[in-house]
């Protein structure tokens, strides 16, 4: 088979998946571009919405690799469910020693989309065994940096953030010019 006769063959295969992989970029591009609008508005770190931009384009290439190889390219879907629940198997049995990770990465998603502290924001957690009254320094993909009245910087993991009752206590501490040292 000639390469002439091999596009010829599966012209029509090709053309499919370029329209697939052209619409997953534009699926990919108004994503990113709505997330970032959405974390510029409600005054999100950048850092974070980098962070939530990328899980989404990790996302959409699952969906595309899943997409070309069982309609486009005719992959069986037995074939497909046993690659996939061989592969998650093994990510199941090596992710379930760091669930709490994975907890973590998943409030990080949750505080990105519904968290009503931000960056500078001065708050006290009620917890009964380590009450918390900080200023929140950063937050991240697993935890939140916090900076307690004595200097001393707390890294709170992001699925306690959801778990526990917080208090605002004074809206941008940092900018109104209280000292976090």
């Amino acid at each position: 088979m000639t390469m002439e006769s091999f596009f010829i063959t599966y012209q029509d295969k090709f053309i499919i998946s370029t329209i697939v992989l052209v619409s997953l970029l534009i699926i990919r591009y108004v994503l990113n571009f709505t997330i970032t609008k959405l974390g510029r508005r409600s005054g999100i770190n950048e850092a974070r919405t980098r962070l939530i931009r990328r899980y989404v384009n990790v996302t959409l290439v699952f969906i595309a690799i899943l997409f070309e190889t069982n309609y486009i390219f005719g992959a069986e879907f037995k074939d497909l469910a046993l690659i996939f629940s061989s592969v998650f198997a093994v990510l199941g049995v090596g992710l379930f020693a760091i669930w709490s990770i994975l907890s973590n990465v998943t409030s990080g998603i949750i505080m990105f989309f519904n968290f009503p502290y931000k960056v500078g924001d001065k708050i006290e957690i009620h917890d009964k065994d380590f009450p918390i009254r900080a200023i929140i320094e950063d937050i991240r993909a697993f935890q939140v940096h916090l900076r307690l009245d004595n200097g001393n910087l707390v890294t709170y993991p992001n699925n306690l953030m959801i778990q526990k009752a917080i208090t605002l206590i004074k809206k941008d501490a940092i900018d109104d010019g209280i000292d976090t040292i």
